[in-house]
């Protein structure tokens, strides 16, 4: 079984970070009864002084090569990503997506309505590439600008709205789509390193909420547990 993560700051990670890319490798190579690759068209995290993502610096030099493929970038949202799913899912002949979006395009490009549509789109060109690819799609944590901004907030909370709508009317049983649930206790004050990107705790449980919807509904990997004698 073939896993993409397609995301954005939170899932690329800048220079430095371990990611939850990386926490959900550890868990698929503790857990996954069988074979499995994680593909997609890019490995680098971002780097801020390069003001790109030309980094290959993890925290953990021994996350392997093969494990960094992602379809993800700073900045890129449901809005960036849709025209690009269709060529990488043909390309790495994905079966599983897992997909945290929302945030940026909330912030800076669209409104709720307009994101959601992007959704559409972007199952759909998934489709189009594998008929039978499976998708679990994270809802959007809101941000400290949420807290900051209720308008903002707001919109936050009627997209999440719009995307369990739009999982539940797109659900197939040949293409099936999870809403996975945001992740219990997660607090940007503390499982984040600015009140938006994921510090290790963070990491953990973005990785864990997908790691639950798998198992949960399908029968992949097993429960969520740190593995042992990993990193932190």
């Amino acid at each position: 079984m073939r896993f993409m993560f397609v995301g954005d700051s939170q899932t690329i990670g800048r220079a430095g970070d371990y990611t939850w890319r990386y926490r959900m490798w550890q868990h698929l190579d503790a857990t996954f009864d069988g074979p499995y690759a994680i593909v997609g068209p890019r490995t680098e995290l971002y780097e801020a002084t390069a003001d790109a993502a030309v980094s290959h610096a993890y925290a953990d030099p021994a996350f392997p090569a093969a494990a960094r493929r992602h379809l993800s970038g700073w900045g890129e949202g449901w809005l960036h990503m849709a025209p690009l799913i269709g060529e990488a899912v043909a390309a790495a002949e994905a079966d599983v997506l897992l997909v945290a979006l929302g945030l940026i395009d909330l912030g800076f490009y669209t409104n709720s309505g307009q994101t959601s549509e992007n959704v559409r789109a972007f199952i759909g060109a998934a489709r189009a590439a594998n008929p039978r690819i499976r998708a679990v799609i994270l809802p959007v944590i809101p941000n400290v600008r949420a807290e900051d901004e209720p308008p903002f907030a707001a919109e936050c909370a009627r997209f999440n709205e719009l995307l369990a709508k739009t999982v539940a009317d797109l659900d197939e049983p040949g293409s099936p789509l999870l809403l996975a649930s945001p992740p219990e206790a997660y607090d940007i004050h503390t499982d984040t390193y600015d009140g938006t990107h994921p510090g290790p705790s963070g990491e953990h449980k973005l990785a864990a909420a997908f790691a639950t919807a798998m198992h949960q509904a399908w029968g992949l990997g097993g429960p969520y547990t740190h593995p042992p004698g990993r990193a932190a």
